[in-house]
């Protein structure tokens, strides 16, 4: 059975190609015919304004599937170099972010290294800005020796406030534009003083100025530093600058005037501060307070606590009646 469907199998084949080969000699014959090769050339005229149609279409075709391939090839790179320019973008961001810390921690370096005064570096941490008070917190605290009442620069040796709270990790400060800060304040171009107070505005006020004074507007206002007798000392160190006059309210009939002053510190953006740890201000401790002095003769013994002699007080003059002159 096998055998019989072999057979068949190459007998159809003999078949097609004997067909295939009597077809080709046919064309070959025909080929060769002038007749045919004029028919053909006929043909083909007829055709040819077709063919190139078809040719046009073809390579439109091609030229649209070559743009899509483009445009997908663009957009893949356009993707890569997006997502590189944001790369570049960010990092160029974090340049500029860590350039202005390394100019803030520069310029707070520098004034450490020039100020009087033995201070500690700090961040801010936390910020109070509401309507009622000016209070940021720092990273700082009485591990590093800072205390409640010690006084806050920025760069510039500008006063930004006073701890009013301290834990042993952390502190808080009130800035000099809450409403409770009041500090004495001198111009520096008369030496008048006043007493500058804080608004929530940012906008502080001096009040109390003699009105004789000539205020100008651009005069830098510092602390007054204000020492009394008896050991007392202004709780702010002097010099500090405070900041700039920008308005001056005269009152004719008053005996005082006001100027308005601009901070001068940006108080609402502060990032670092130092925190003047040495300065004691106010009344010295209870042991360093001084003495009367003993009233009698000799001096006191060495490192006995200082002493002070009260001013005498007036003693009244007696009037003396002149005596009447005896008649003659």
């Amino acid at each position: 059975m096998s055998s019989l469907l072999a057979n068949r199998t190459a007998r159809r084949r003999s078949i097609a190609f004997t067909v295939l080969l009597a077809v080709t000699l046919v064309l070959m014959a025909f080929s060769s015919n002038p007749a045919v090769r004029e028919l053909q050339s006929g043909v083909g005229f007829a055709f040819r304004p077709i063919q190139g149609a078809l040719d046009e279409v073809a390579g439109g075709i091609a030229s649209i599937a070559n743009a899509i391939v483009e445009i997908d090839r663009l957009r893949v790179e356009n993707a890569a170099l997006r997502q590189e320019n944001e790369s570049l973008a960010d990092a160029q961001s974090l340049s500029d972010e860590v350039r202005r810390e390394n100019e803030i921690l520069t310029g707070m370096l520098q004034l450490q290294a020039g100020f009087d005064h033995k201070t500690v570096a700090a961040a801010v941490i936390s910020r109070d800005s509401s309507e009622f008070r000016r209070v940021i917190g720092l990273s700082k605290g009485s591990n590093d020796g800072i205390e409640e009442g010690d006084v806050v620069v920025v760069g510039g040796g500008a006063l930004a406030g006073r701890v009013s709270e301290v834990g042993p990790d952390s502190s808080m400060v009130v800035l000099l534009t809450d409403g409770t800060s009041t500090v004495i304040g001198q111009l520096v171009s008369t030496a008048a003083t006043g007493q500058v107070v804080g608004q929530l505005g940012g906008v502080l006020v001096m009040e109390q100025i003699d009105s004789g004074e000539i205020i100008a507007e651009g005069d830098e206002v510092v602390t007054a530093g204000i020492e009394l007798g008896g050991g007392v000392r202004s709780p702010y160190p002097k010099g500090l600058l405070i900041g700039q006059v920008i308005d001056v309210r005269r009152d004719a009939n008053d005996v005082v005037q006001t100027a308005y002053l601009q901070p001068a510190a940006n108080l609402d953006k502060l990032e670092f501060v130092l925190v003047i740890t040495d300065y004691e201000g106010g009344l010295p401790p209870l042991e360093e307070q001084p003495i009367p002095c003993p009233t009698g003769e000799g001096t006191l013994p060495e490192g006995e606590q200082p002493c002070f002699r009260p001013t005498p007080a007036p003693t009244a003059t007696p009037i003396r009646t002149p005596r009447p002159t005896p008649a003659p």
